[in-house]
């Protein structure tokens, strides 16, 4: 099965895309839900970040207080990469998990928004990068998690730049205009992949 690894910035417009493959039919298996389902109550990662971080970052329910968190990971590169120690190989393993439970499909997508800098690579034979103008990716972040300058300025600084992600990218989707527009280019991709995918299997060597 070919592999592809979807990434972009945060608020770049990744979900939108892999969401587009998944009106295709193509499986997606996205990290960040992954990630979410590792710190519900019960889970040995959430209950190792509380552990590492304190009581603080745990609301009254007993759920990862995310905005506590965030303010954690953000303001310090320890904390952050505390927590990609936690996370990350975790993540890495339940991937692995699910594309080996998938049938026999020509390719799927794997959404990984820290592909370039993590630290516990998944295999990908292609990567996608979903590519914006950074102010652009700055308003929409500001205006998806209701926050200030400051804040989006914070998390896009703890990010690969725009220069690194494409660097290593095989593929780029420009995400600078309408949902028409984005689609047509997701059908042009899947198009691709799926003669790459047949390229591949009958030529394995």
């Amino acid at each position: 099965m070919l592999r592809i690894g979807l990434t972009g910035g945060i608020a770049s417009g990744k979900s939108a895309v892999s969401r587009l493959f998944e009106e295709l039919g193509v499986p997606v298996i996205d990290s960040d839900l992954i990630s979410r389902e590792l710190v519900q109550p019960g889970e040995p990662a959430l209950q190792e970040i509380a552990r590492q971080f304190g009581s603080t970052v745990i609301d009254s329910t007993g759920n990862l207080d995310r905005p506590a968190m965030r303010k954690r990971i953000f303001s310090s590169q320890d904390n952050r990469r505390l927590l990609e120690d936690i996370l990350h190989p975790r993540i890495r393993d339940r991937i692995g998990e699910r594309l080996a439970a998938l049938g026999n499909e020509p390719y799927a997508i794997i959404v990984i928004p820290l592909l370039v800098e993590s630290r516990y690579p998944v295999h990908v034979d292609r990567v996608l990068v979903v590519d914006t103008d950074e102010s652009l990716q700055r308003e929409r972040l500001m205006r998806r998690d209701a926050i200030d300058r400051q804040q989006a300025e914070a998390m896009l600084r703890a990010q690969s730049d725009r220069n690194e992600r494409l660097a290593v990218a095989d593929d780029v989707i420009v995400n600078d205009s309408d949902m028409a527009a984005l689609r047509e280019k997701v059908g042009q991709l899947h198009a691709a992949y799926l003669l790459i995918a047949r390229q591949e299997t009958a030529d394995p060597q």
